[in-house]
């Protein structure tokens, strides 16, 4: 859509400069000149771009030349498998099922997600220049807050909050799947699963989607698992997303997360599947900080309070039932 065109780049640029923010305005306090801490920020930045694109197109290309192998090896197990259903009384074609689980569309399933997000980062240019901007005005506008609340009373406070609050989520969900995807790879170099660390960046990656983005990631690695070490290959392959998904999902991440982000699990899943549909993949990854932003604005009208309070979690809706 035409709209993607235009808004993903402001929304990427917006999002980049709420996180940048903090640590530029911490080297400002230091004394580091405010030009040169926005430089010094945005270039490591970059450079941790450029090393997870380096290891996926590393990965991608060895994966590409390999490819032939793997599908010997589907074709081998496919066959098999269609001969025993076929002894059973079933009725399958062969090539049929080669085709549906073809190598490549085993790792496209899953690369799909990320490489939509590599084409929106093709023009880095362009992001990095708004955000240049953005992060240049910030100064400016923590002014201009003052003005407007001295001027018209109108508090400008809940602009911070929006801000601390998707710091807050990107920073836990940025450990959060980083661990994610170093339990992953550590465990296929285990088991053996060829290019381990290809599926761990792209596990720490797909976290940062609720609810579904662990399964994008643990589907095709299971099936890879399958054409390279058989079924058990793939039960242990399944077995170590199931432990690390549990444990980082149910154990860590709450405890980490503390009073969570405020809103309902339903409202994440559909907030999800909207954002998708309007910014598509790299909406999927923002869904949750853009539903944040959006519920904090409506708390500050009375007017639409009451949608913000359906946005919400029962327990925060409890509190706000006894302080009534």
């Amino acid at each position: 859509m035409a709209s993607q065109t235009i808004l993903l780049p402001i929304i990427l640029a917006l999002f980049i400069s709420i996180i940048c923010a903090q640590p530029i305005l911490w080297l400002d306090k230091k004394k580091v000149p405010y030009t040169l801490a926005v430089l010094i920020v945005l270039g490591s930045a970059g450079l941790l771009l450029l090393l997870f694109g380096g290891i996926i197109g590393n990965s991608l290309a060895s994966f590409t030349r390999d490819a032939p192998k793997y599908e010997e090896n589907l074709r081998e197990i496919a066959t098999s498998t269609v001969d025993y259903l076929n002894n059973m009384g079933a009725s399958f074609d062969t090539d049929q099922l080669i085709r549906m689980a073809d190598p490549g569309k085993i790792l496209n399933f899953t690369a799909g997600a990320v490489g939509e997000i590599g084409k929106i980062m093709s023009d880095s240019f362009m992001i990095m220049l708004i955000t240049i901007f953005m992060l240049l005005e910030i100064k400016s506008f923590l002014l201009k807050a003052k003005v407007i609340e001295s001027i018209h009373g109108n508090s400008l406070k809940y602009m911070d909050r929006i801000g601390s609050n998707i710091r807050n989520y990107l920073s836990i969900k940025t450990v959060i799947s980083f661990l994610t995807g170093l339990f992953i790879w550590i465990w296929l170099l285990i088991i053996g699963v060829d290019y381990a660390i290809l599926w761990g960046v792209i596990a720490f990656l797909l976290n940062y989607i609720p609810n579904i983005g662990s399964i994008i990631a643990a589907v095709p690695t299971m099936l890879l698992a399958l054409v390279q070490l058989g079924v058990g290959g793939m039960i242990w392959t399944g077995v170590g997303y199931l432990v690390v998904n549990l444990l980082i999902g149910n154990v860590i991440e709450p405890k980490i997360m503390g009073k969570g982000l405020g809103l309902s699990t339903l409202v994440v899943f559909l907030s999800l599947i909207i954002w998708g549909f309007i910014l598509g993949t790299v909406g999927m990854f923002l869904s949750v900080p853009l539903t944040m932003t959006i519920k904090i604005m409506l708390e500050q009208n009375k007017e639409t309070e009451w949608i913000a309070i359906l946005l919400g979690t029962e327990n925060d809706t409890k509190k706000m039932y006894k302080s009534s």
